[in-house]
């Protein structure tokens, strides 16, 4: 069906009115699968750890100034125009005045701070409450009790300081507590807090207030407010929504890498510096650094695999962070590191030029391999689109220099060679993204083994994949049709584990992963699809034949335009490291066709009853979110299965898991 010009989708094969799928558990169909295919990325952006995985309640808790670039300050105030005023008073963003009323009783004050650069002064107003507020969501639904801590210096007057949680601008009191903060040089008071059952709502904000009386002066600094059930800092529900992924690795790295200082993130929380985020504009405070991402990849099962400062950064600070990390990790050598982040991009910090990138890399490589040689490092690699030039330069280090070469694809949906493409046009140009990465990915390793230095040991790792769409109902990250874009890329990697045997999907948190708004937490659909992926233990992948007709794209998304041959039906069939459960992920890419399947499994004694996951909704750009955290999740049944033969309809637009397991040990 041609749809403008020379952009079309061309039915190669229609679907039929009853598709089959044919598998057979004692045919091989590739590689075993490593786990590291189901890896994830954390990166601090948006908030994806401050304000998200990070359980802290406040922001700007240290009352510093620069933290946000001039572009997300303009959103921020204009998001919320009362910190106009507060901007005006002194008070650090997003700070306001408990009294707007009272005129300016604050002061910022820098070089004696008890943390980073800025304190404030707070000069109350006799007879009348004076202070600072900050509105916050607390997670109520899952905790009534908060705990927190400030810093302050005593100037003159009484020295009593009221914390309270309070209802959004009102006088109406939730908790409070009263302390005495008599202390003339910075000292650190805790304070723990109560709310009452039901006075409260999820979703509803309230005030943080730490209030004077009398003619009260003190210099406050370092506030912070948490859940008393955080995890050493961290969510407890994000960490559990983690976990339940079974993700076998995190990459810590992403374009913030470049100008990231390790040595900034250790130490005493309370004396960590803030400062600005420098690829994102945000603030970076520093509370969660190597330590607490340890702890992280501890509690969630997974193997940290760090991304290395190669912008700003020299060989010996690099070095000594693998130390660091190898003392303070439960495997203390081994582990993956990343020679750099999108070293080819200059948004990048220090980003170097292409004759400069063979010999940094080499560079790090030595210092790394001297204190680790073990160490499995990933150098960077160009996009699976335009990866040979970038890869030649690379590819002239010595044998050993790294391990594998990264590839990334990040690719908005909605940018297509059409200039005024249909919704449909991009959702089966986006669905059909994946079937063409696998065929670039095999330029991709030939490269690679075209350099004898490199051949057959060398392998890409795909550090960072992710799918964007700018229009309502095109595949999108957050939405259904990301889900689907999430899935085909994992049948794409299992048949591509040869080449592949490393992959960070973005990302655990945000993104395809796991979002918090409003103190609630929940999945995009994208990361329902990776846990039934990751779930299943894939271990070994089996043939798996299907007749359920094709498509081919031409004139499509811009980075991958003309797209050959891609299944409406493209299922990919597995067993697991036992041999005793066998699994169909499966995916019907047809925008309103279901698809009705006689499905024959052979030389695998399969029970009784199949286990079936669909996740599916009624429309592509369906989404989670705090109003309703479980919109698109997967919906579990029981079917039935008679000597190896079951009967199943695909939804359209849909992702579903088939999970058999035999009738008899073996």
């Amino acid at each position: 069906m041609a749809l403008s010009g020379r952009a079309q989708i061309t039915v190669v094969k229609p679907i039929p009115a009853r598709a089959t799928v044919t598998v057979n558990a004692s045919k091989s169909a590739g590689a075993p699968i490593p786990r590291t295919i189901f890896g994830s990325f954390l990166e601090p952006i948006g908030n994806s750890t401050y304000n998200g995985l990070w359980a802290e309640l406040l922001v700007n808790p240290s009352l510093e100034e620069n933290l946000w670039s001039a572009k997300n300050l303009q959103a921020l105030v204009h998001e919320r125009p009362e910190l106009v005023e507060s901007s005006a008073l002194g008070l650090p963003l997003p700070w306001e005045p408990l009294n707007a009323k009272q005129g300016n009783r604050y002061e910022p004050r820098w070089g004696h701070a008890a943390n980073s650069w800025r304190s404030l002064v707070v000069i109350a107003v006799s007879g009348q409450p004076t202070g600072i507020e900050q509105e916050v969501y607390l997670p109520v639904q899952r905790t009534l009790a908060y705990k927190g801590s400030f810093f302050a210096r005593h100037l003159s007057g009484p020295s009593k300081l009221t914390i309270s949680l309070r209802k959004r601008n009102s006088s109406d009191l939730l908790a409070s507590v009263t302390i005495d903060a008599s202390a003339d040089e910075w000292k650190k008071y805790d304070f723990q807090l109560q709310l009452p059952e039901g006075e409260l709502q999820r979703l509803e904000p309230a005030d943080f207030v730490v209030e004077l009386n009398g003619d009260e002066r003190v210099d406050l600094d370092q506030v912070s407010l948490m859940p008393a059930d955080a995890l050493d800092g961290l969510d407890p529900d994000e960490v559990s929504m983690a976990k339940a992924m079974e993700t076998p690795l995190v990459r810590f790295g992403g374009n913030f890498t470049s100008s990231y200082h390790w040595r900034d993130g250790i130490g005493p929380r309370d004396r960590r510096v803030s400062m600005l985020n420098i690829a994102w504009g945000i603030p970076e405070y520093n509370t969660f650094g190597t330590d607490e991402f340890l702890h992280f990849c501890d509690l969630i099962g997974a193997e940290p695999q760090v991304a290395l400062n190669l912008g700003s950064g020299t060989p010996q600070e690099a070095a000594e962070w693998v130390r660091y990390i190898d003392e303070h990790w439960r495997r203390h050598s081994g582990l993956f590191w990343e020679l750099g982040n999108e070293l080819w991009g200059d948004w990048n910090v220090g980003w170097p030029t292409t004759d400069e990138i063979a010999g940094r890399t080499l560079a790090f490589s030595k210092a790394i391999r001297a204190v680790d040689p073990t160490a499995k490092l990933i150098a960077t690699g160009g996009d699976p689109d335009w990866f040979h030039s970038w890869n030649e330069h690379q590819l002239s280090n010595p044998a050993g220099t790294f391990d594998y070469l990264s590839t990334h694809f990040v690719v908005t949906n909605t940018q297509t060679k059409l200039t005024h493409p249909s919704i449909d046009f991009m959702t089966q140009a986006a669905f059909a993204l994946p079937v063409e990465l696998g065929r670039k990915l095999r330029a991709d390793q030939q490269q690679i083994d075209e350099h004898p230095e490199f051949a057959h040991r060398a392998h890409v790792a795909f550090t960072e994949w992710l799918f964007i769409g700018h229009r309502d109902g095109v595949p999108s990250f957050r939405n259904m049709g990301g889900a689907v874009d999430t899935a085909g890329f994992f049948n794409m990697l299992m048949r591509n584990a040869d080449l592949v045997p490393i992959s960070d999907m973005t990302g655990i948190m945000e993104f395809a992963g796991i979002w918090k708004n409003h103190g609630q937490v929940y999945g995009a659909p994208g990361y329902y699809a990776f846990r039934m992926y990751s779930t299943a233990h894939p271990a070994q992948p089996i043939e798996a034949v299907s007749n359920s007709g094709s498509y081919s794209v031409k004139n499509g998304v811009g980075r991958l335009p003309d797209i050959e041959d891609v299944p409406y039906l493209d299922v990919t069939a597995a067993l697991d490291a036992s041999k005793r459960t066998l699994s169909l992920f499966c995916i019907n890419r047809s925008l309103n066709v279901d698809i009705p399947a006689d499905i024959a499994i052979q030389d695998f004694a399969a029970g009784a009853n199949a286990e079936v996951q669909t996740l599916r909704s009624a429309s592509v750009s369906d989404e989670n979110d705090e109003d309703e955290p479980e919109r698109v999740s997967p919906v579990i049944n029981q079917e039935r299965v008679s000597r190896g033969r079951m009967q199943h309809v695909f939804p359209h637009e849909s992702v579903t898991v088939i999970t058999l397991r035999t009738a008899v040990s073996r």
